[in-house]
């Protein structure tokens, strides 16, 4: 008896969703928006000058369970300067062929260097193009930010920049909902950068508005 009924309760799932109203994406000239806060392509952060949160500590690579993330850090000079203070991360690879989108990374950077977008169109055709270096993990030049390496802009030491980050903190505010998510690339605002993925979303925006026509 208890198999009868079970095999009704079944079949009855089946049927109700038979009913249901059946939605399609229409992927990829229109891709679902994801969460604010989702977990996705990482971005490194900049100062408001320009200059790079990033301080090559390496504790990012420590904390990855998936052994994804190799850092390599070097010395500042007056003459060679990426950062604030002394170290700044002169590579910087985060393998996506591995990551798992955790977030520990996030937790244990302790500039708020490194952050998480929304961006999840990371497929490729070859492993070596998953491999992000830190050209491609830049935040771009904003309005008032100097391309590196220059002198410290906003203060004499790091401390001048970390005092001062709650009241303008750079591209770190609002980075998880970063204009380089899918669909959201901003290739023209930045001459000479292109992002990951930046050339195929492009085709995807001028095919849609030829549907739209």
């Amino acid at each position: 008896m208890g198999a009868i009924t079970g095999t009704f309760k079944g079949f009855g799932v089946t049927f109700s969703h038979m009913f249901r109203k059946v939605v399609t994406t229409d992927y990829p000239f229109k891709p679902p928006v994801s969460a604010p806060r989702y977990h996705g392509r990482h971005i490194l952060n900049r100062h408001p000058d320009g200059l790079e949160k990033c301080i090559g500590c390496e504790l990012c690579a420590w904390a990855c369970p998936a052994d994804a993330i190799y850092v390599e850090g070097g010395d500042n000079t007056d003459e060679q300067r990426f950062s604030p203070g002394e170290r700044y991360a002169s590579i910087y690879q985060i393998n996506y062929a591995r990551c798992i989108f955790c977030g520990l990374c996030i937790e244990a950077c302790p500039t708020r260097s490194l952050t998480m977008s929304n961006e999840y169109e990371l497929a490729r055709d070859n492993r070596q193009d998953l491999i992000f270096t830190k050209e491609q993990l830049l935040a771009p030049l904003l309005e008032g930010m100097e391309q590196p390496p220059h002198p410290m802009r906003l203060g004499d030491s790091e401390k001048d920049y970390y005092v001062g980050a709650l009241d303008n903190p750079g591209t770190s505010a609002g980075a998880e909902t970063s204009p380089m998510g899918p669909g959201r690339y901003k290739v023209e605002e930045h001459p000479g950068v292109t992002f990951p993925g930046a050339e195929q979303a492009a085709q995807r925006v001028a095919a849609g508005k030829g549907e739209e026509a």
